[in-house]
């Protein structure tokens, strides 16, 4: 174990050099703005990622499902596909304030608080997690549908537009989102954080978890709210990265054999930001930007994806 991650700490601290200091043809200091800036955004969505997605699992009992199965990337669709549908590409490419993308993740977070909220009033309801998940997915082609009509009846212009908005950025991320994301973000941290162990019981199974002291119905509404704020912070700052979180959850599981969420969450974490950072390296210095990094992880994410569909067949 303390060998992976001093190799994987090692490969980080390479990968950050490489990336912030190559090819800055002597600029150093708007390179390291322009580059850090995104490098602050890196970080973010690499400790809000793992975190939502194991838990999610831990949750779930689930290893290839992800908390975007709660609707969050068709929401942040339709809620871009509404901006350009009754507002216009002038209002939709705007520059989005601060109170714009704070209400972009109260909205995102609606449809998973309502759920949780459901579920926390709802005695019958409130173990059958089946059923949440049911709704999530049902909510997502809601939106996906919705978000498809309007899409049609765009101006040619304007869709093409549309979709430019559609993938995941880094390079276009706003200082003053980022100030907005990080207390946020560190705050639902914490409350991970805090319940590690309690996640490492609930690994054992629901019923083993309650005959240990564990309140699962007041449990699961809490673990599902940050799950969803994670999820709905990070896809507001970056766009929709649906595939990192599998990635980079199933690495964690093969490379640290432990069921321990302490372990579980750091070593996530370093290694969402060790691809980011290469990714990112790769689309702007080898690929010269003809690609972007959402498309590079969805592209990966897929084979990586089928890859594990088909070993788990064999087995």
């Amino acid at each position: 174990m303390m060998k992976k991650t001093f190799a994987l700490l090692l490969l980080l601290a390479a990968s950050i050099f490489l990336y912030l200091t190559w090819n800055t043809y002597g600029n150093w200091a708007f390179a390291l703005e322009l580059r850090g800036r995104k490098l602050i955004a890196f970080v973010l969505v690499s400790l809000a990622i793992p975190f939502s997605t194991i838990s999610f699992q831990t949750l779930t009992k689930n290893r290839f499902i992800t908390p975007n199965l709660l609707g969050m990337d068709a929401l942040y669709v339709f809620l871009q596909s509404c901006l350009f549908f009754f507002f216009g590409n002038e209002i939709a490419l705007a520059k989005i304030s601060g109170i714009q993308f704070l209400a972009n993740i109260l909205l995102m977070m609606t449809i998973s608080t309502v759920l949780a909220s459901w579920l926390f009033f709802s005695e019958k309801l409130v173990r059958n997690l089946h059923l949440i998940l049911l709704i999530g997915m049902i909510s997502g082609t809601l939106f996906q549908n919705a978000s498809s009509f309007m899409q049609v009846l765009l101006d040619p212009n304007e869709y093409l537009q549309l979709q430019g908005k559609l993938y995941a950025s880094f390079s276009n991320v706003e200082l003053t989102h980022l100030y907005i994301a990080l207390p946020m973000i560190f705050m639902l941290l914490v409350f991970l954080w805090n319940v590690r162990r309690t996640l490492d019981v609930l690994h054992l199974g629901l019923d083993a978890a309650q005959n240990l002291g564990v309140k699962i119905q007041h449990f699961q509404v809490l673990l599902l709210l940050a799950i969803s704020g994670l999820t709905a912070i990070s896809t507001a700052l970056v766009g929709p990265v649906g595939f990192l979180g599998f990635i980079v959850a199933n690495l964690t599981y093969q490379l640290v054999k432990t069921y321990q969420h302490q372990k579980l969450f750091l070593f996530g974490s370093l290694i969402t930001l060790t691809l980011l950072v290469l990714g990112q390296f790769l689309v702007e210095q080898v690929l010269s930007f003809n690609a972007t990094l959402s498309v590079v992880i969805e592209f990966v994410g897929g084979l990586y994806f089928l890859s594990k569909i088909l070993v788990k067949r064999k087995m």
